[in-house]
């Protein structure tokens, strides 16, 4: 039997290929009205089906990204890819999520860099944190 006829999770490199059940059962029972539920064996399969839809979405990044000669695909390879498979219905959504985690990502590093101009190792900074917080639970301990 060659790959492309296993079932997936079947061979040594797919079987630790999956989508964790428990947040897909809870995404299923968000979705559904409350009057419905989901046999286990239908969250299995829309899992397979997720599996199967990011790994052909992934090809096809990979795919443009090869197009483009680049060695890393990049947020625009996967929209194109969206695209060139016939989801442009999703594109727009997938936009707005790479906007948000830029800004996220941006957040953080003001964050780090806060940390950095503070002229304090790390230690340091968690060893003065301490102090506070002792000094403030003497505080509330006095006062009651």
């Amino acid at each position: 039997m060659s790959d492309d006829e296993r079932p997936l999770g079947s061979s040594g490199a797919d079987d630790e290929l999956s989508l964790p059940k428990a947040t897909v059962q809870k995404l299923i029972h968000d979705m559904l009205p409350d009057d419905i539920s989901c046999a286990k064996d239908t969250r299995d399969l829309l899992i397979e089906c997720c599996v199967e839809f990011i790994h052909l979405l992934s090809s096809e990044a990979n795919d443009v990204c090869e197009k483009d000669s680049k060695k890393t695909i990049a947020p625009e390879h996967v929209v194109k890819a969206l695209t060139d498979l016939g989801f442009e219905k999703f594109v727009d959504e997938v936009k707005d999520v790479l906007k948000d985690h830029k800004q996220q990502q941006k957040e953080r590093e003001k964050k780090t860099s806060r940390m950095e101009q503070s002229g304090m190792t790390e230690e340091e900074l968690q060893r003065q944190q301490e102090l506070l917080f002792a000094a403030s639970k003497a505080r509330f301990d006095a006062a009651n």
